[in-house]
């Protein structure tokens, strides 16, 4: 793994207790970021927090829906109150629902925009406005999915929010390209995490599916974002960077879709 440094910054990670979020937040702190955490799980976040904390880095948490405005203030303001500042923000926390499109019912739907679709814009637009009064530039990443690129059985709703997100990319990278803001979306394929390894036929299906043979890791999505917040990727914006060990190229389901 590459080592940036990233002393001084400061970022806010969403869904950060566990999974992948919870390794952006680590490999943050452990380059010298200061970061505030956010999770719907109370006990899973102070969890994560003394782990962070154990390890030497700067770390606070905000416990609350990422998709509520009211916590998405209070992340952007944790931040200022407690570092000084705002430098990245990465909106990872997502939720999925799988169903047939006849049978989805508006009321998951409604869950599932607000996390991953008003969760994501509003806090892009808190942090935002941030990085303006600071008169400093920004970084801003969306959690997207191969589900945004390749149509998967059962996900048409969840496919269709992380498809939305590149294109929130694309659009920002534009609009705020005169404020010194990035904006940049990862889209993941099979990653091995907590909830994933809870299916012990998971790792051998994928592995099956995955032209290289290997899943992902939530190091390998990390890696990625922290590339994107490095100085390595300053004239990178509006782009979705596909991890999935090049399962988009064949695309195969899981023969029990």
């Amino acid at each position: 793994m590459i080592q940036y440094s990233f002393v001084g910054k400061v970022a806010i990670v969403t869904g950060a207790a566990i999974g992948i979020g919870f390794e952006i937040a680590q490999q943050l702190c452990s380059s010298g970021a200061s970061v505030i955490i956010n999770d719907i799980d109370s006990e899973a976040l102070e969890n994560a927090t003394s782990i962070i904390r154990d390890q030497g880095g700067k770390c606070s948490a905000v416990l609350g829906n990422s998709g509520d405005i009211d916590t998405i203030h209070k992340m952007v303001e944790e931040a200022v109150s407690a570092y000084g500042n705002l430098d990245f923000v990465i909106a990872n926390s997502g939720i999925t629902t799988f169903g047939n499109f006849i049978d989805y019912k508006p009321e998951d739907f409604q869950t599932l925009t607000s996390v991953n679709l008003q969760g994501s814009f509003f806090l892009a637009q808190a942090a935002t406005k941030q990085f303006i009064k600071q008169k400093t530039s920004g970084r801003v990443i969306f959690m997207s999915s191969v589900t945004g690129h390749q149509a998967h059985p059962k996900l048409a709703a969840y496919g269709m929010t992380k498809a939305a997100l590149e294109m929130l990319a694309k659009s920002l990278s534009v609009e705020l390209a005169p404020h010194k803001i990035t904006v940049n979306a990862v889209a993941p394929g099979a990653t091995l995490t907590e909830r994933t390894q809870s299916n012990e036929s998971y790792k051998a299906t994928w592995e099956e599916l995955t032209p290289t043979g290997i899943v992902s890791t939530t190091k390998d999505i990390s890696n990625t974002i922290l590339f994107l917040l490095s100085d390595s990727s300053s004239q990178i914006t509006g782009q979705t960077i596909v991890v999935d060990g090049g399962w988009t190229s064949v695309s195969p389901p899981p023969s029990d879709s």
